[in-house]
């Protein structure tokens, strides 16, 4: 796959909420993801597709309700792309907000390498 063919996919998982088959498929066992910042919940960084793929399972058992989620059109470049991502989310606990998010990604041999996300 071409990097706008692999950035299309992961945007439109992401539009549909299917996190862990877009990780399973399109990102390689080495992965880094990094947040914005480290919270009580998450660390900074993430490294490995497991352990990414469990960083996720746990943001969903803190989702209480997802009302939506609205991604961008993907910007490509040769080996990297970004969109933007805002979630409309009520956290257990937390209440209702929006998340919007620049999520930028990195890739290596037709895999994203590493995740970062932006506030």
């Amino acid at each position: 796959m071409t990097t706008k063919e692999i950035a299309n996919q992961l945007a439109n998982y992401c539009r549909d909420g299917l996190w862990e088959k877009a990780q399973k498929e399109l990102y390689a066992e080495d992965v880094i993801s990094i947040e914005p910042y480290a919270t009580d919940d998450f660390e900074k960084e993430t490294r490995g597709l497991s352990n990414i793929i469990a960083k996720g399972e746990k943001f969903q058992n803190l989702v209480e309700e997802m009302h939506s989620i609205e991604v961008g059109e993907p910007i490509v470049a040769e080996n990297s792309f970004a969109f933007v991502m805002t979630m409309d989310v009520t956290m257990k606990g937390k209440g209702r907000f929006k998340m919007p998010e620049l999520c930028v990604y990195s890739l290596r041999d037709g895999k994203v390498i590493s995740e970062q996300f932006y506030v």
